[in-house]
């Protein structure tokens, strides 16, 4: 049998990391098929079933037919329901044609990188980042440019690091709040203070992930887009998975600049075409539903992160942020480095994330993947008596550490 050899391969994906979150969400499937109780503490999923009102808004439509291709920026209906949702919502003012949906809000920031990057184009994250923009960012040849916050800042970086990353070369920058991974929240004041470092450089857009946007605890949430001095340099990223439980329905959106949009609309045009249509169809119901289960699921992980801290808050090493959104904690574990149980020696947020994985059947994802090393992130979008029992496998697993 003829060798197979890599070298086949691009050297785009061959440059490519696994997804972390992925990649260990996996592996705790892997150990729970060998017939282990695995808790998954790992993927950024609600662990509550999308609305009924939805999902018969989507039987509805399948009903009626809407099983053909779609336009491929999206329905008319859904962009102008996604319209009427910014401007309810946010503040925010743009036309149907600013407006592309996609294949959920990872497709959206793929297709914006592709479309606005260039070969040596730097782009600032604010880390801890989203596992993915490192990634989408170098595949489409654009340089990330790291500018991290540690818990002493709540994870937050400030207008001064901003204003220090800035080059000649800075085409993008891109950050979520609420924060994946540490359920961060910018305040208005934070926001318009980076605004002002950011409003003289034109060439510099902003893309801002708000896919966290309905599980807040802060109160109102605050959009980049609003600032008036970057409002036509943002370009906003929202989607159904979070704030709806509407993981697998697979829609994101971006509202932005009409030639942007229109840059991202021929990006998707070869390579996906238009999203699932009756699931378009549930999502026009959706936004303009009430959000009386969206609120419902929002308090539930409020109540969880109550919890979920106390709990962890009492494990010696700990450092535990405490959060205003999202549902995951980030807390920092370093205080284990240089610890071991037998041959296990605990030398970085790697290594303890795989113990905790192989020890007490938890399943986490190391801060090296978004960007932060010395922490974990822990989601808690998942039942009470799992989170009680995640709690007490971790403490028995660290307190194996000497």
């Amino acid at each position: 049998m003829a060798m197979v050899s890599t070298e086949v391969l691009s050297r785009k994906v061959l440059a490519m990391e696994e997804s972390a979150t992925l990649k260990m969400a996996q592996l705790g499937r892997d150990l729970a098929a060998k017939g282990h109780h695995v808790i998954s503490l790992s993927l950024g999923e609600p662990d509550f079933d999308t609305p009924d009102h939805i999902k018969e808004a989507a039987k509805k439509a399948l009903d009626e037919g809407y099983t053909k291709y779609t336009p491929v920026p999206g329905l008319m209906e859904l962009r102008e329901a996604i319209c009427r949702k910014f401007e309810r919502d946010n503040g925010l003012h743009f036309t149907p044609a600013q407006i592309v949906v996609s294949n959920g809000a990872k497709q959206s920031i793929a297709n914006l990188c592709a479309a606005m990057l260039n070969p040596g184009d730097e782009v600032i994250l604010f880390a801890p980042y989203w596992v993915s923009y490192y990634d989408i960012v170098s595949m489409n040849e654009g340089v990330p440019v790291v500018v991290a916050a540690g818990i002493d800042q709540d994870f937050k970086v400030t207008a001064a690091q901003v204003a220090a990353a800035i080059t000649d070369r800075t085409k993008l920058i891109i950050f979520s709040s609420p924060c994946n991974p540490s359920g961060s929240v910018f305040t208005q004041d934070e926001l318009e203070a980076i605004a002002a470092v950011l409003a003289p450089h034109e060439q510099i857009y902003i893309v801002a992930d708000e896919i966290y946007e309905y599980i807040n605890f802060s109160g109102a949430h605050v959009s980049m887009g609003t600032i008036p001095s970057v409002a036509a340099r943002t370009i906003t990223v929202n989607g159904f998975a979070k704030g709806y439980a509407m993981t697998g329905w697979r829609l994101g959106y971006i509202g932005a600049p009409t030639f942007i949009a229109n840059a991202c609309t021929k990006i998707q045009g070869q390579v996906t075409s238009g999203a699932n249509a009756f699931a378009q169809k549930a999502a026009v119901h959706a936004l303009d539903a009430d959000l009386t289960a969206t609120y419902a699921m929002r308090d539930a992980f409020q109540k969880r992160r109550e919890l979920i801290i106390g709990l962890l808050e009492q494990i010696p090493g700990l450092k535990v942020n405490h959060p205003q959104g999202a549902f995951y904690l980030f807390p920092e574990v370093s205080a284990y480095f240089g610890k071991s149980l037998g041959d296990q020696v605990i030398n970085d947020d790697n290594d303890l994330s795989e113990y905790l994985l192989a020890e007490a059947h938890v399943a986490t994802v190391a801060g090296e993947a978004f960007g932060i090393p010395g922490c974990i992130r822990i989601s808690y979008a998942a039942s009470e008596e799992d989170l009680r029992e995640a709690a007490r496998r971790i403490a028995a697993a660290l307190g194996k550490l000497k």
